[in-house]
């Protein structure tokens, strides 16, 4: 069964009629309902592409968030093989918001790290929501370390509302960590492909994500701050989240024409959350395009690019 946003109760009432019919014809063999079913059925089909045809920035934010999107999770057991985990930082603790290890992507060996925010009640808390403490952030360090030592493309799936902001993240060295892991993306000599798969928060996103090649989800988001901590902030009012998010231009059209991302992946009508299977085999075509782009570039080339991708950001971003 679907989980409807807000924006959606309408389309939730129609699907919810056609479904009720058909749950008495179940229960009635001898009532045709049909085609007033598959009345319903179109009804709803046009009502979603006209709601998903021009989401505003703040439901965009809310797709991003949706519970039912696939997670780095889904991802790492759909796309990867011989997935072998590797956890702890080798110094406080093993972060389960942060996940990564070993693996092969079409039997191109590499190192994947992501966010996981976890699918249900108890694995939500269990991964702290995908909000990665220090020990998180140090764990990615490592990965990158080991990838750069044997010659391993990094791939990254983000997917945080930010960096844990609780006291003993702080007392860890929280924002010493997530500056680590950013100087660690410029660094290795490998590349480094990441892909915002929902929410892109931070700089516990800029931790993962400052790579060679930055792909979004169509309908992702990614920004310095959220939009309710944006309006918290600037209005002090947190339901000024709408034109916070309008602001902050967060939305994967915005930024690739800021330069700050170089690729959209397209998301099927009703987003992530309703074609899990379609997206997710999206994500894995798109990395493996953007990795062959770097096949034969030598260590000093792919750094360079790198560099040079991010120094010329904030040129763009004036010039648009």
């Amino acid at each position: 069964m679907n989980n409807y946003l807000e924006f959606e109760k309408p389309l939730a009432e129609i699907e919810g009629k056609a479904e009720e019919l058909r749950a008495m014809a179940r229960a009635n063999p001898e009532m045709d309902v049909e085609g007033e079913a598959a009345a319903l059925d179109q009804k709803a089909d046009q009502m979603l592409a006209d709601l998903y045809k021009s989401l505003t920035p703040w439901r965009k934010c809310q797709v991003a968030r949706h519970p039912d999107r696939p997670h780095c999770k889904d991802y790492i057991e759909a796309l990867f093989q011989e997935y072998t985990p590797l956890a702890g930082d080798r110094n406080f603790a093993d972060d389960h918001a942060v996940m990564g290890g070993l693996a092969r992507l079409n039997d191109r060996p590499v190192v994947v790290i992501g966010h996981e925010k976890g699918a249900d009640t108890k694995s939500r808390i269990e991964r702290n929501f995908g909000m990665a403490r220090p020990e998180g952030y140090r764990k990615a360090i490592r990965l990158m370390d080991l990838a750069d030592r044997f010659r391993l493309p990094v791939i990254t799936l983000v997917d945080t509302p930010g960096a844990y902001p609780g006291k003993g993240a702080e007392e860890r060295g929280q924002s010493e960590a997530i500056a680590r892991s950013t100087e660690k993306c410029l660094q290795i000599g490998v590349p480094l492909i990441s892909v915002v798969i929902g929410e892109g928060g931070s700089g516990g996103a800029v931790a993962f994500a400052t790579a060679n090649e930055v792909a979004m989800l169509e309908h992702s988001i990614y920004s310095v701050i959220s939009p309710e901590g944006c309006a918290s902030i600037l209005w002090k009012d947190a339901e000024k989240m709408r034109e916070a998010a309008e602001a902050l231009r967060l939305t994967a059209q915005d930024l690739k024409k800021l330069g700050v991302v170089d690729r959209i992946i397209p998301e099927p009508v009703g987003g992530a959350q309703r074609h899990r299977t379609a997206v997710i085999s999206a994500v894995g075509k798109a990395l493996e395009e953007m990795l062959a782009a770097y096949d034969g570039k030598k260590r000093s080339e792919i750094v360079a690019a790198r560099r040079s991708k991010f120094l010329e950001m904030g040129r763009k971003g004036l010039a648009a």
